[in-house]
């Protein structure tokens, strides 16, 4: 991942392989019922947790990209001797190992927070595209469990095993976050030749065996996780340019920047990719059964469900997908890190329950293995107004017309009651007398009640939709704040 950048509509032609994390592509839906047993339990929990972390926090800078040679504002460099020689920059940044000693880490403090903050799911940067591994692999020494590094002798030096332990514990289905590119493997960044772009630096046609010997990398690197590390839920993919791709995708793509590009200079290329995606979700599941497998922005049968990138979908999405949203600071630790405040953090939330998706929060832990304290008190404030009103969030799905104006929609998958969420308006004026929820009519002899109030409400169809009164006795003493969710035992 990466932080978003404006960009003019000139260079849209020039950013697709840049910005493929961030696209909505066409969906394809699974085969295997246990897969879409396991989505239709997945779109039940709503709220997740995704933690981008590696020894690049000691600097404070965005994860991975800085070692990437693109003329992109993410893949700036600022630190080290001498940022501005790459290969002196990129040295250092790769002896960050050395020196990465997070002896702070108690990944059951993490686990308690995001539990008590309502959240169903972790997702955990195993490996990010830098290659430095947060597990103990075998087949590289770049890993936190090395010898090299100061805390492979600390009992909890295999990270990504404690902190899947301590998530299950606390009952969170566990997700596994790898970098199908790896800008430390011989077999992907030949060190015969210069690192160009994100891409593979050679040619696959033209080494095949070369190649060959970074798929079966990939392969056993995804396998020790499926095998060694308990149960897998979600296997989540990223670096979407690692994919195979046709002639006549690569002819598309270099015809697109011979149109934009006067210059002829491209900043990132296209490169037939090919890892075997259909062998390697196979082989996974054969060890973890049903395992949701998303192979980010790459459209096919191994994208189980989307992942548009720090924004929320305009309206609703007919198939399985989550929003992944920085809480604060970035995708990685830096110093300060200012968090969203609870009202944005909820009210999001409630956005993207409305139209039908999930959740994936970051938090980035610091180079001590800590989280700032601004994490924790923002989570007790989504666990607070959850703890109301979670009945209105998790196993709900979409129901028309969403969203109007400040008031949003769910449905109870089971016993079809509805939720109106309403939202309070930025003027902190809290719950309203009587509000109007537009685009459904009440059932004849449907009950209205407020999550966390006593007592059945007035209501009554309009033209418009349901009028809904808050009598005051409930308005003095509201169960919550920031948003408020009316039950409808039944609609029209």
């Amino acid at each position: 991942m990466k932080k978003l950048m404006l960009i003019f509509p000139v260079f849209l032609a020039l950013l697709v392989n840049a910005q493929l994390e961030h696209e909505i592509t066409d969906y394809e839906w699974p085969t295997d019922q246990a897969v879409l047993d396991k989505l239709e339990d997945w779109q039940d929990l709503k709220f997740g947790l995704l933690m981008h972390w590696g020894a690049y926090s000691q600097w404070g800078i965005v994860e991975s990209w800085s070692i990437c040679p693109e003329d992109y504002g993410w893949c700036e460099r600022k630190k080290g001797s001498n940022p501005n020689d790459y290969f002196t920059y990129k040295k250092e940044y790769e002896n960050l190992k050395l020196s990465f000693n997070p002896t702070g880490f108690n990944p059951e403090d993490w686990a308690k927070a995001a539990a008590d903050a309502g959240m169903k799911y972790l997702v955990f940067t195993t490996k990010h595209h830098d290659g430095f591994c947060m597990f103990d692999s075998k087949y590289t020494d770049y890993k936190i469990t090395s010898p090299e590094s100061p805390f492979s002798t600390n009992p909890k030096a295999n990270i990504a095993k404690e902190v899947f332990d301590a998530f299950r514990n606390e009952g969170l289905w566990a997700g596994a976050y790898f970098s199908k590119p790896d800008w430390n493997s011989p077999y992907y960044w030949d060190p015969k030749f210069p690192p160009m772009d994100r891409n593979v630096n050679y040619d696959p046609a033209v080494y095949p065996e070369k190649w060959e010997k970074f798929v079966q990398f990939t392969q056993n690197q995804i396998m020790e996780l499926m095998s060694d590390y308990g149960k897998i839920d979600i296997l989540w993919l990223d670096g979407g340019w690692v994919s195979k791709k046709s002639p006549e995708q690569i002819k598309n793509y270099y015809n697109r920047v011979a149109e934009n590009a006067t210059s002829g200079f491209p900043i990132s290329r296209a490169v037939n990719q090919d890892i075997r995606m259909d062998e390697i979700a196979a082989k996974a599941r054969e060890k973890q059964p049903g395992l949701i497998v998303v192979d980010r922005a790459v459209k096919g049968p191994n994208q189980n469900y989307l992942t548009p990138e720090n924004k929320v979908p305009e309206t609703q999405l007919p198939y399985p997908w989550e929003s992944c949203i920085i809480a604060g600071g970035g995708w990685s630790w830096v110093p300060d890190a200012v968090f969203m405040t609870p009202k944005q953090a909820i009210h999001m939330l409630i956005d993207i329950v409305a139209k039908g998706g999930n959740l994936l929060y970051n938090i980035a832990p610091g180079p001590d293995g800590r989280w700032p304290e601004g994490a924790y008190k923002l989570l007790a404030a989504m666990g607070d107004w959850i703890d109301v009103n979670g009945e209105a969030i998790y196993s709900t799905r979409a129901i028309a017309p969403y969203k109007t104006d400040n008031i949003c929609l769910s449905q109870q998958k089971d016993t079809k009651a509805v939720y109106a969420l309403y939202l309070e308006e930025e003027d902190g004026s809290g719950l309203p007398e009587s509000f109007t929820v537009k685009g459904i009519k009440a059932a004849k002899n449907a009950q209205l009640t407020l999550l966390g109030a006593k007592g059945n409400l007035k209501w009554q169809n309009t033209d418009e939709g349901v009028k809904v009164t808050i009598p005051s006795s409930i308005r003095k003493n509201l169960p919550c704040d920031l948003a408020w969710a009316v039950k409808i035992s039944a609609v029209e």
